[in-house]
């Protein structure tokens, strides 16, 4: 059966080139493994990148835009499946229930705030299923350390770094979805 992959990016059309190319490769590598992808809908920025890439491969787009942005220039229009809902929250529902797996590209507080939610769903046992941040360029490196400084504080459990995957490069992101066994995802209050 064929997966669908969320993948949380970026808006922004200034970041650098390495960070369009890695949106680019992440997308042929979702559509060459028979995958669609489910996004947030935008056109611009990374967002657009990645499903333009699955496309150009022949890959399935699905995009989740909430009404507010559902605009000329903003929206992917080229979607094969375009949902409209009426907030950002029900947005998020949406990707969440139709993804087998996460991918979070490099991003804003919009990228941030979403694979951070999927990330406490996970610890808190509502779902078991890969989370990756695709670490192009060390850009997670600051949050990556900020999580350790958490896990040394004793706010996270040490174990709970297995809740998610760091990659470096999109085939790497897809090697690890593809052998994912589900984890063992300790207690939260134990």
């Amino acid at each position: 059966m064929s997966k669908c992959i969320c993948v949380f990016s970026a808006s922004s059309e200034d970041v650098d080139i390495a960070y369009f190319d890695a949106a680019t490769m992440l997308g042929r590598r979702i559509a060459e493994a028979g995958w669609s992808m489910i996004f947030g809908g935008g056109m611009v920025g990374l967002m657009g990148a990645t499903a333009r890439a699955v496309h150009a491969e022949g890959g399935r787009v699905v995009g989740v835009i909430p009404e507010g942005l559902n605009r000329p220039g903003v929206a992917y229009d080229a979607a094969d499946e375009l949902i409209v809902t009426e907030t950002l929250r029900e947005r998020k529902a949406i990707m969440d229930e139709r993804a087998d797996a996460f991918i979070a590209l490099p991003g804003g507080f919009g990228t941030l705030e979403e694979i951070i939610e999927v990330l406490a769903l996970k610890q808190l046992r509502y779902h078991n299923r890969p989370v990756v941040f695709l670490n192009t360029e060390g850009f997670y490196d600051p949050l990556l350390n900020f999580f350790e400084h958490q896990v040394e504080r004793q706010f996270v459990k040490p174990e709970h770094r297995r809740l998610y995957y760091v990659a470096d490069t999109s085939e790497e992101a897809m090697n690890h979805i593809r052998k994912y066994a589900g984890a063992e995802v300790p207690e939260k209050f134990v």
